[in-house]
């Protein structure tokens, strides 16, 4: 079985590691994504997913914000 370790961080008041490059290899790298990470209580274990991002829940900037 391979294993891959990574170093959890923290940062300000949370904690965040990065994924590996080796997990990312059936990404089109060129399309953003968001990771999930699932928990499965019987097994105590976590998985990861990727799925596409919306095009459409990307943040507005300032220029664009209009409050009607």
């Amino acid at each position: 079985m391979a294993e891959i370790r990574r170093k959890l961080y923290s940062r300000g008041s949370s904690f965040e590691t990065t994924i590996p490059m080796p997990l990312l290899f059936s990404l089109d790298l060129k399309q953003k994504h968001n990771v999930l990470f699932k928990y499965d209580p019987e097994t105590k274990r976590w998985y990861l997913e990727f799925e596409p991002a919306d095009k459409d829940s990307k943040k507005k900037t300032k220029g664009e914000r209009h409050d009607s």
